[in-house]
Formats: C-alpha cells, structure tokens, sequence
C-alpha cells in the first residue's frame, strides 16, 4: 500500500513538473553548478528522488559509476547520451580530487584545468614529491588559485 501511494504520489509530481514549460539553465535557480549534464541529473535523478540528495556526498569516480549502475538496475531511465553526461557532469562537480594519486586526465576533468596544467601538477608532485596543502597545490605555475578553492572540500591528500 506504501509503495502505491508514493509511486502515485511521485507520478503526480511528475506530471505538474512536466505541466510546466521548461526553463532554460540561466533561468532556473538550480543549487547545481551550470553546465552539460546538470539538466540531465535533474531528470534522471528527479524521477525517484530530489537530484540534491542524489549528490549529498563526494564519491569517488567508481563509487559514482556503482551509484549510476544501481540506479539504472533500479528503474531509473534516461538515453545513452544523458548517463553520459550525468557522468561526467558528478566527475567534473562532485568527485573527490586524490591529489596526490590522480593521473593527469583525472586532474583535468576534476579541477576543470587544461591538460598542460594538470600535466604540471603531476608533474611537481614527482619532482619533490606529494602535496601536504591546498597552498602546495596553488603554487605549482599557472593553476587557478580560485579553482582549487572552489574545490577545497573535495581534495584528498
């Protein structure tokens, strides 16, 4: 009986939203970063659960597949496309960043820094060794200290 009510309750939710004519991302005032994929994880994630539950916690990137991988065998739908940008939309906002492990596409996608960049973190942290610090990692030539404050809660050293 439980389950029929918020099965019918989640329909009806579903339905006003899907009344409403959609807004652009500059229009909505969504607690999720803009960009590819935010769209995505609203619809797929919205249709069982609020999407901010959804990414309540920092994962890593396999926890996040795991995460994806259930929520697909649980019934959640959505195209090839829109798993994709899902993906890669929780890597690049809500993964944790192994600092001191990651390799140079990993830092580039989750630090949102060019190649060359994250070229240079890895290759600091060869040269003398592992990051202690947040302030050890602004300092390497050319990373945005403003990017990796705006990481902060999610660094792994």
């Amino acid at each position: 009986m439980v389950l029929r009510v918020l099965c019918l309750s989640s329909f009806v939710v579903i339905a006003a939203a899907a009344a409403q004519p959609p807004a652009s991302q500059s229009e909505t005032s969504s607690p999720f970063p803009p960009g590819p994929g935010r769209d995505a994880l609203v619809k797929v994630c919205g249709g069982c659960h609020g999407a901010e539950s959804a990414v309540a916690q920092f994962k890593t990137h396999d926890e996040w597949t795991k995460t994806l991988d259930e929520m697909a065998n649980n019934g959640a739908t959505g195209s090839d496309e829109e798993w994709t940008q899902i993906a890669a939309y929780l890597d690049k906002h809500y993964t944790l960043i192994f600092v001191n492990k990651a390799t140079a596409d990993d830092l580039a996608t989750t630090l949102d820094v060019p190649a060359d960049v994250a070229a240079a973190i890895v290759s600091r942290r060869t040269e003398k060794g592992p990051f202690k610090t947040i302030d050890d990692l602004k300092a390497v030539p050319n990373v945005a200290a403003a990017a990796i404050d705006a990481r902060r809660d999610r660094f792994i050293f």
